[in-house]
């Protein structure tokens, strides 16, 4: 008999009310039991030949019950073990092949090995490559080695780990038993591959800037805040790398730049926010926000053809069209025609607050003009914007980098883009003039002053960085984790970030 139904594993490991430290008490004796066997349970090297996957794609064509003289030596873990070893499914990091180990083809020291084996075991195989009879690609050993003996059991095969405190707690393990991690997880480094490659191309040049900063700059947030003990000094993770980027166009390293590197806030943990952030920024001379906006679009949906070879995705159950070009919309419009409220025909902070309160909002008596129409249209249209969406030209209260309108001194050339009701892009005309920029930065200080422990910190160095002279220049910022959560349908960003934030146990 040459292969078995496979059948849901019962092995003694996984009989009921047995423990995990008995478990590793009985692989520990096998552990000894390789030593006295003079069999390096913890070997230095193997030498591979060729992954699973290739190894599939290769043989596709054989016919079941053909065997070829082909040696091949292949390596991985073991995921399920069938007729007392006889059968044994090997996953690597492409796939599964299955290794057929049968005495008359291994010697009594293998066999000896092979009784050793447990599921989780790392080990080696060498043989020909065949088909059975029931179609399973195999590999025909001839040797096998023990590569790392696993001490604690996997969890039950084919139930699988679907317990997220352990999976995000012990990504390792969920690795090992889920294909649908390994894939988002691999997906998410081939696009954060090709946005650098999307810049590169387009003639940015990558750089670095600090992580450890004296002030905490470039957005409104909370930062997480540290101690230098050798200069004795109070430094802060940076919450964004814009005001260092800025400062390198101001010095001509390049008319464009970028950085695709981590940010730190200090803020609450949701579905979407993880303190430990990826973020893309990316700023060019001669451009303004209007050239941002073509950039974002012609970004996204590059990256999503190259990466999923389609621009019409699916997020949980939404469908999305990412092809070009996208909608565009004012902030004041999107609130007239989703909220009721006209903000060109409300004037003051007063007249403001009280249009809010009238349709059910709660804003807070010292926000102005600009911070209840922002407020309103988070509160009350934000949600509505699943298609991607340019929301453009906010208030200048909420906006202190960013450069006036040129049509309306109550707003900036800013735009935020959404999806799905999220924001996935912030991007401005960035503010040149220095004068300006202090006047907005004292704006800022006041309303830290009177309790908003978000509110930017003055700068003097970006200030007097400005007074040399900026050109005209278009600024970006992308989260990272957020758009791979949209191109990978993951309803987590703890799904995307291989490691993320948690309260330890």
């Amino acid at each position: 008999m040459e292969e078995a139904t496979q059948t849901p594993l019962k092995t003694n490991e996984h009989a009921e009310g047995q423990s995990a430290s008995r478990i590793r008490e009985t692989r520990i004796q096998k552990l000894n039991a390789l030593k006295e066997l003079n069999i390096e349970p913890y070997p230095y090297k193997f030498e591979k030949t060729a992954d699973n996957q290739t190894l599939q794609e290769r043989y596709q064509e054989l016919p079941a019950g053909e065997e070829t003289t082909d040696v091949v030596r292949v390596a991985g873990r073991i995921m399920a073990m069938r007729n007392n070893g006889l059968f044994i499914d090997l996953q690597d990091t492409t796939g599964k092949i299955q290794v057929f180990c049968h005495k008359e083809n291994l010697n009594e020291e293998y066999l000896k090995l092979l009784k050793l084996f447990d599921i989780g075991d790392m080990i080696g195989a060498t043989g020909t490559i065949r088909r059975t009879p029931r179609g399973e690609l195999s590999v025909k050993s001839t040797a096998i080695e023990m590569l790392s003996k696993s001490l604690l059991p996997l969890p039950e095969k084919f139930h699988g780990l679907t317990d997220k405190e352990i999976r995000y707690r012990q990504r390792y393990l969920d690795l090992i038993m889920n294909e649908d991690t390994r894939k988002t997880l691999r997906n998410r480094s081939l696009i954060v591959s090709a946005i650098r490659k999307y810049f590169l191309d387009k003639g940015f040049l990558e750089v670095e800037t600090p992580m450890l900063q004296t002030i905490a700059g470039g957005a409104a947030a909370r930062p997480f805040i540290t101690h230098h003990n050798a200069l004795d000094l109070e430094m802060y993770m940076r919450i964004a790398p814009e005001l260092y980027l800025k400062r390198l166009i101001v010095g001509g390293l390049s008319e464009k730049v970028f950085e695709l590197n981590r940010n730190f806030r200090n803020e609450g943990i949701s579905f979407k926010h993880n303190p430990e952030f990826t973020m893309l920024e990316a700023y060019q001379a001669y451009a303004d926000y209007h050239d941002m906006m073509d950039l974002v679009e012609d970004l996204i949906s590059t990256v999503a053809q190259d990466v999923l070879g389609t621009q019409q995705i699916t997020y949980q159950g939404q469908e999305l069209n990412l092809a070009r070009p996208w909608k565009r919309l004012t902030m004041i419009d999107a609130v007239r025609q989703e909220a009721g409220l006209d903000f060109d025909a409300i004037e003051s902070n007063k007249q403001a607050f009280e249009a809010a309160k009238n349709i059910g909002l709660e804003p807070e008596a010292a926000w102005g003009w600009g911070k209840i129409l922002e407020y309103v249209f988070e509160e009350r249209v934000e949600p509505k914007m699943i298609q991607p969406v340019h929301i453009i030209d906010y208030p200048k209260e909420t906006s202190p980098l960013a450069k006036v309108h040129r049509n309306d001194p109550r707003l900036v050339e800013r735009f935020e883009t959404r999806i799905y009701g999220w924001e996935v892009s912030n991007a401005f005309s960035e503010l040149s003039n220095p004068l300006d920029q202090r006047a907005r930065f004292e704006a800022q200080l006041e309303a830290r002053e009177a309790g908003d422990d978000e509110a930017h910190q003055l700068d003097e160095d970006y200030v007097h960085a400005l007074e040399y002279g900026m050109p005209p220049t278009g600024g970006l910022g992308i989260g990272i984790d957020r758009l791979i959560m949209l191109l990978t349908d993951s309803p987590s960003i703890r799904d995307v970030i291989a490691f993320p934030t948690m309260r330890p146990r």
